[in-house]
């Protein structure tokens, strides 16, 4: 079950490679972030610019994740 998750969870953050600029902008935390959730349990912090999609972070349920990218 957990092993599920975790290959979903992949499988959704390899697929940025075709559909990059999908989430919201939050330029308001840090110019050119975007934030998408996963299966409700899980937010994805990512940048994308010409050339790569870079994943800063995942944050579970309940974390801050604004306060955290501000720093």
């Amino acid at each position: 079950m957990a092993l599920g998750y975790i290959e979903r969870l992949e499988a959704f953050c390899l697929g940025f490679d075709l559909a990059s600029e999908r989430g919201h902008r939050r330029d308001d935390i840090r110019p050119g972030l975007r934030i998408i959730g996963f299966e409700k349990g899980i937010t994805v912090a990512f940048m994308v610019d010409d050339v790569q999609v870079s994943i800063l972070r995942l944050f579970s349920k309940g974390q801050d994740w604004e306060t955290a990218l501000l720093r």
